[in-house]
C-alpha cells in the first residue's frame, strides 16, 4: 500500500480514483484499511479546501421539517405550545418566505 499526504488537487483527484476502486472493499481486509485511510485523507483535505458552511437557522428548520414529512403549521402549532410568541413565529415565517 502506497500512500502518501493529499496536498495539492491532483493528489486530492488521485486520491478519490483510488477510493473508488476499494470502495466495495470487505472488512478486515487490505483493501479495506487502504479505503479507510484515503478517506481519512480525503476528510481532512475537504475539509481544509472545500469547508462546508453550517446552513442558517431558517435552513436547517425547514430541512428537518421536509425530512419528517411536517408541515410548517405543525410546526408553528408546536412552537405556540411550547410558549413562542407570536412576535417570534412571524418574524420566523417572514424569513422563511424570503
Amino acid at each position: 500500500m502506497n500512500l502518501k499526504t493529499i496536498k495539492t488537487e491532483t493528489d486530492y483527484q488521485e486520491a478519490l480514483k483510488e477510493i473508488e476502486q476499494v470502495f466495495d472493499a470487505e472488512p478486515n481486509t487490505p483493501e479495506y484499511e487502504k479505503l479507510d485511510i484515503l478517506t481519512t485523507l480525503v476528510e481532512a483535505y475537504e475539509q481544509k479546501y472545500y469547508p462546508i458552511d453550517p446552513p442558517s437557522p431558517i435552513a436547517a428548520i425547514l430541512y428537518y421539517l421536509e425530512s419528517r414529512n411536517q408541515g410548517i403549521a405543525d410546526f408553528i402549532e408546536n412552537l405556540k405550545r411550547h410558549g413562542v410568541s407570536e412576535e417570534i413565529i412571524n418574524l420566523a415565517l417572514k424569513e422563511m418566505i424570503n
